[in-house]
């Protein structure tokens, strides 16, 4: 009897132990996961990749005003861009756009009666080749916005655009919309990457616009972009080609909002720009009939 009363009592205290050990080990994984930061949640970038380099989401919906150049666009919230209309350039080809809203001196047109066809987010393997082309088809000289991580890896695609006598413009580095909400030196640090990207092509050629990815001017970014000697460049015409809505919809936009002294914004890179291309051979011949088509002056001061 008194053996069964050991053994009861020995389970007894086998189990208080193991509720104990339990309770200990449970205390402790609760207060190691409370020293151990929460992991962020990844967010698309608006951003991707695929054999032909990289795809941006182009615009945010919205220019940032003078009473609030701080708030940071979003760029996969794009299907409202220029929905009140396209800009209209000044005589002096700098400062409000149609709703009266500054663009920081962000120039808007050429300042004379001569149109500018401007090309962002490349060079691209694919489509660039297409516009130098139909361009010299057409003997009409353009302003080539490049980014730097695509003006590295085609250097050959940059000469190709000062060999054809275009002008180059700095878009920045990766295309960041946010890029104008960071601080000046880092603002620096990125557009003097993407001049050197682009000057380890063609060593000599002047780099004097700059284009912030979407339009999102602030005072730092036009700040920034002036000391280093480059004019912030906007545009007056957007027909939105980065949606890619064919070369339909992309001409005829284009040819009813063009205007003398205007700057007209599409895209040669960031994504699938075969019905810019296309829409180029209806753009071009009907364009240059009615206005003198100039790539943007290296020398804008």
């Amino acid at each position: 009897m008194e053996a069964v009363t050991r053994v009861s009592s020995t389970a007894r205290a086998a189990g208080i132990v193991t509720v104990v050990v339990a309770a200990l080990l449970g205390s402790a994984y609760v207060l190691g996961r409370s020293l151990v930061p929460d992991q962020p949640q990844r967010h698309a970038t608006g951003v991707t990749t695929d054999a032909d380099g990289p795809h941006y989401a182009d615009q945010p919906p919205e220019r940032p005003s003078a009473a609030s150049p701080s708030p940071s666009p979003s760029p996969s919230a794009n299907a409202s861009q220029n929905a009140a209309g396209p800009t209209e350039a000044g005589q002096d080809g700098t400062g409000r756009d149609a709703g009266g809203d500054k663009l920081f001196g962000a120039h808007t047109g050429t300042g004379t009666a001569r149109l500018a066809l401007t090309f962002d987010d490349g060079p691209d393997p694919r489509y660039t080749p297409q516009v130098l082309a139909t361009l010299r088809e057409y003997d009409v000289k353009a302003t080539f916005c490049v980014v730097g991580e695509n003006a590295q890896d085609h250097p050959d695609l940059i000469q190709a655009i000062v060999a054809d006598g275009h002008t180059l413009c700095n878009h920045s580095w990766h295309h960041d919309v946010t890029l104008g909400n960071r601080s000046a030196d880092q603002i620096r640090a990125d557009l003097v990457r993407t001049n050197e990207a682009i000057r380890a092509a063609v060593p000599d050629a002047p780099i004097v616009w700059y284009r912030q990815p979407g339009g999102a001017w602030t005072y730092p970014v036009v700040s920034v972009s002036q000391q280093l000697g480059m004019t912030p460049l906007h545009w007056s015409v957007d027909p939105s080609d980065w949606q890619a809505p064919g070369a339909d919809k992309i001409a005829s936009t284009v040819l009813a909002q063009a205007r003398a002294g205007g700057v007209v914004l599409m895209h040669d890179a960031g994504g699938d720009r075969q019905g810019t291309v296309d829409a180029l051979r209806r753009i071009l011949p009907e364009l240059s009939a009615r206005y003198e088509l100039e790539a943007l002056p290296t020398d804008p001061t």
